[in-house]
C-alpha cells in the first residue's frame, strides 16, 4: 500500500509536523528521507529493508558507497544526499564545540567524533584543538593508516597544537574492526603523547575510541 492511502495521522512526513522528529522511529525518520519507495514497496518498506540489512543507522550511515549504491532502491544520488546529509550534521555539531566548552558537553562530544570517524574504512587519527576556554579551534585529520593501524608521530602532533596554539587537545581515532578497546599500542601512544605535550603546557583531556556501536574514553575509564 502506497503511503499517500494511509491515514493521514500514520504518514511519517505528517507524524513529524504533528509530534515532532523525536518522536518518530528510525525507519520513519529514514523513509521522510527517501522519499519515494520502489515497484510494489513503499519509502517505508524501503527503510525497514535497509535497517533490517545493515542492522542500525550508524552502519547503514557507514555502508561502502559501491554495497549501498547498488542497494534496490538506493542510487548515486540519495548515496550523494546522504553524505552530505551527515556532513552537515558534523559541521552543525563542530559550530556547537566552537561556542561552548567542550567539557561540558561530553556527549556533543561523541557524537561530533561518531560522525567525523565511524563511517571511515581505514584506521583515522584525529585531533581536536582547544583554546583555553575548551572551546574548538579546530579538528585536523593528522594521520591516516591501513584497515589496522596508523602511524602517529609526537613531533607532528605537538607542532600542529603549537601551530593551533592549543591549551588542550582531544584525541581520537577509529577501530575499523568495531570493537572500541583499547590496546597496549593505544595506551603506550597516549602516554607518549600526554608526555611530549606536557612539556609545551598542553592539557591532553582525553583519547576517544570509537567503534562500530561504542565509543570508549580513556578518561573515562582512568587511563589518561
Amino acid at each position: 500500500m502506497a503511503i499517500t492511502d494511509w491515514p493521514v495521522t500514520e504518514r511519517p512526513r505528517e507524524k513529524l509536523l504533528r509530534i515532532g522528529a523525536r518522536n518518530l522511529s528510525d525507519t520513519e525518520l529514514l523513509a521522510i528521507f527517501l522519499r519515494t519507495g520502489t515497484s510494489g514497496n513503499s519509502a517505508v518498506d524501503l527503510a525497514r529493508n535497509l535497517l533490517n540489512h545493515y542492522g542500525s543507522l550508524t552502519s547503514l550511515f557507514s555502508a561502502d558507497q559501491s554495497a549501498l549504491c547498488n542497494f534496490p532502491g538506493i542510487g548515486i544520488a540519495k548515496y550523494t544526499q546522504l553524505q552530505a546529509i551527515l556532513e552537515m550534521s558534523r559541521r552543525t555539531l563542530g559550530e556547537k564545540l566552537e561556542q561552548g566548552n567542550a567539557m561540558n558537553t561530553p556527549q556533543l562530544v561523541r557524537e561530533f567524533l561518531r560522525l567525523s570517524l565511524s563511517s571511515k574504512q581505514h584506521e583515522v587519527f584525529i585531533a581536536i584543538f582547544l583554546d583555553a576556554r575548551n572551546h574548538m579551534i579546530s579538528t585536523e585529520e593528522l594521520f591516516n593508516g591501513t584497515l589496522t593501524q596508523a602511524s602517529v608521530y609526537p613531533r607532528e602532533v605537538v607542532k600542529r597544537a603549537l601551530h593551533h596554539n592549543a591549551a588542550a587537545i582531544i584525541f581520537a581515532h577509529n577501530h575499523p574492526s568495531g570493537i572500541a578497546e583499547p590496546s597496549q599500542a593505544d595506551k603506550d601512544l597516549t602516554h607518549i603523547l600526554k608526555k611530549a605535550l606536557d612539556l609545551m603546557d598542553i592539557k591532553v583531556l582525553d583519547h576517544f575510541i570509537i567503534g562500530k556501536n561504542k565509543i570508549m574514553s580513556f578518561a573515562e575509564q582512568n587511563l589518561i
